[in-house]
C-alpha cells in the first residue's frame, strides 16, 4: 500500500488531490483547521475506496509543533509515507508597504516552513529506502510576481527555491521533487466571484497532473508543472 501525506486538504486543491489520490488507492494522511470538514472528507474518501486507509488530525500547519506531531503521528498509523503533498498556504491582498504588522511573520510560516520541517522529517528516511515523491504547491507568482500579492509571491518564490535545493539533495537517491505552479484556480479564495469559471484552472486538473507525474517511470523526474488559464491570468 502506498502512502501520501497532504497539508491543507479539505479544500480547492488539497481536497481535489486526495480524491484523486483515493481513486488510484493510495492511503493518506489529512489535515486541517477545521475538524468537521476533516470529517467530512474522510467518509467522502472512504466511500470511494474502501480498501484504503485514512488518518485525520485537526492541524495548524503554521504551528510547528502541531506540524511535527501530524507528521509523527501520521507515520505511526499509515507507515512509510511515500508522498508528501506541501499544499497548504495563505493569501492575503495586500502591498509589502500595506501589510499587517504579522503578514511577513504569518505569511513565512504557512506558505514556507511546514514544507522546509515536512522535509527534514520525511527526507531521510525516503533516502534510505531510496523511493519518495515531493510535491511543492508554490504558485505562478513564484515566478511572476503579483503587485497586490507582495509577501505571497516572495514566500512562494522561497517555497519554489527551497523545490530546487530539495532535488538537488534527493536526486542521488532516486526521491523525486516536483514544483506545481498553478495560475488563477477557482478555489474558495474567489467564492462569490463573477468570473466565468472557464476563465480558470480547475482544482482538478492539478491533481491530475500531480497523479500523472507521480505515475511516471521510476527514471522519470517532472521538476515543474505550470498550468495557466487559456484565457490568461485574472
Amino acid at each position: 500500500m502506498e502512502n501520501a501525506l497532504i497539508t491543507g486538504a479539505t479544500q480547492g486543491i488539497g481536497r481535489a488531490i486526495a480524491i484523486t489520490f483515493a481513486k488510484q488507492g493510495i492511503s493518506m494522511a489529512i489535515c486541517s483547521r477545521n475538524v468537521k470538514d476533516l470529517e467530512v472528507l474522510k467518509e467522502e474518501l472512504l466511500a470511494l475506496n474502501g480498501n484504503i486507509q485514512i488518518f485525520a488530525l485537526e492541524v495548524d500547519c503554521s504551528k510547528k509543533e502541531q506540524l511535527l506531531n501530524y507528521a509523527q503521528q501520521a507515520q505511526e498509523y499509515l507507515g512509510f509515507v511515500k508522498i508528501v503533498v506541501n499544499n497548504v498556504g495563505m493569501f492575503q491582498p495586500s502591498s509589502i508597504l500595506d501589510d499587517a504588522d504579522d503578514a511577513f511573520t504569518s505569511n513565512l510560516n504557512t506558505n514556507l516552513m511546514p514544507a522546509y520541517e515536512l522535509y527534514r522529517f520525511f527526507g531521510k528516511s525516503m533516502m534510505a529506502q531510496r523511493t519518495g515523491h515531493f510535491f511543492n504547491i508554490c504558485s505562478i507568482a513564484a515566478k511572476e510576481p503579483v503587485v497586490n500579492a507582495g509577501i505571497y509571491s516572495v514566500t512562494k518564490a522561497a517555497l519554489y527555491s527551497l523545490t530546487h535545493i530539495m532535488k538537488l539533495e534527493m536526486q542521488a537517491y532516486s526521491v523525486k521533487v516536483t514544483a506545481v505552479l498553478p495560475g488563477s484556480t477557482l478555489t474558495g479564495s474567489w467564492a462569490g466571484t463573477e468570473v466565468h469559471p472557464d476563465r480558470f484552472v480547475m482544482p482538478e486538473d492539478i491533481a491530475a497532473a500531480i497523479l500523472n507525474a507521480y505515475n511516471m517511470s521510476k527514471g522519470a523526474n517532472v521538476d515543474e508543472i505550470i498550468i495557466k488559464p487559456v484565457l490568461g491570468q485574472l
